[in-house]
């Protein structure tokens, strides 16, 4: 079975308020997603799973699926609270969604028996981010373990000049997997050019080497992750939720963590020297746009995309 793109975009319409305000930053109006579906496509992905809200549907098909149909095989899922394995219940008065991992959970059905590549719907992730992930996924198969892989970016080609950002900054073995992981928030380059994060809780304030690898949540996954995370999400309600009912969330990354440290799994670091690019910010929008526009002048992407 071939590698399928699913995508999380159940945060979408909150974030911007329904669909219509989603920022375009191409030639024609294009939006950052447009560039990930074209750059999986290139890569050799053929299909991809849109993980929305199912009341954006119809908008979401006329902004974003209809164009991604022209290369691809385009389905949805959907993340609501009562989509759960089997005897969980969500808890009583929740309105936020479950988290990521759960997000990737409810793409289970239509992403079974295939290696699946997971990605934010906001983030942009460059051509060659997308090559690596379909070329290990086109030949990952589970052993002893499961064999997952992530894309690493240098941690100063995520770095927005117009705030902080939040990362999951990792460190790797001798074989180059991922030894373990920890998101830090509020990520910044300072005045004397130093990468820093500020406190964070009980962890006290740091720096980041240049060079360090960083998550930008770009994953990808052999067929048994999403079976994988029943067993997971279980967990996460027994013990982490009823800490926090109302907000607590299951996030890719714990999920992936807990499987690495069981020793039930691996997950190979790919590294890109790509840039990444996102609007995490209003600000950021001229250098995202300024950024695509050049690449489509160097011929990297076409104009009507």
């Amino acid at each position: 079975n071939k590698p399928v793109l699913v995508v999380m975009a159940a945060g979408m319409g909150s974030r911007y308020g329904g669909l219509k305000q989603i920022d375009p930053i191409g030639p024609n109006g294009q939006i950052i997603l447009d560039y990930s579906v074209y750059d999986a496509h290139r890569a050799g992905f053929e299909r991809v799973v849109f993980i929305i809200r199912p009341e954006l549907h119809e908008a979401f098909e006329q902004a974003i699926g209809a164009k991604a149909r022209r290369f691809m095989q385009v389905d949805y899922a959907y993340q609501t609270l009562d989509r759960l394995p089997e005897g969980l219940k969500a808890p009583e008065g929740r309105e936020k969604p479950l988290g990521t991992a759960h997000a990737v959970w409810c793409a289970k059905e239509l992403t079974e028996g295939c290696p699946i590549a997971v990605i934010n719907a906001d983030d942009f992730y460059g051509a060659d981010a997308f090559r690596k992930m379909y070329d290990y996924l086109s030949q990952a198969e589970d052993d002893d373990k499961f064999r997952y892989c992530m894309v690493g970016y240098q941690v100063e080609n995520t770095l927005t000049e117009n705030g902080t950002v939040s990362r999951g900054v990792f460190t790797e073995d001798e074989h180059g997997l991922l030894a373990h992981i920890i998101e830090r928030t509020s990520i910044h380059r300072d005045a004397d050019g130093v990468i820093r994060y500020d406190a964070d809780g009980d962890a006290p304030a740091g720096e980041i080497a240049p060079g360090t690898p960083v998550s930008l949540n770009l994953w990808g996954f052999t067929p048994s992750f999403l079976p994988s995370l029943d067993e997971g999400l279980r967990t996460f309600f027994a013990e982490k939720l009823p800490e926090n009912p109302m907000k607590g969330e299951y996030y890719l990354p714990f999920a992936v963590d807990a499987l690495i440290k069981a020793g039930k799994a691996t997950a190979k670091v790919l590294k890109t020297s790509a840039r990444w690019y996102g609007v995490t910010y209003r600000e950021d929008k001229p250098v995202i746009t300024a950024a695509v526009s050049q690449m489509t002048a160097d011929g990297e992407y076409p104009e009507d995309l």
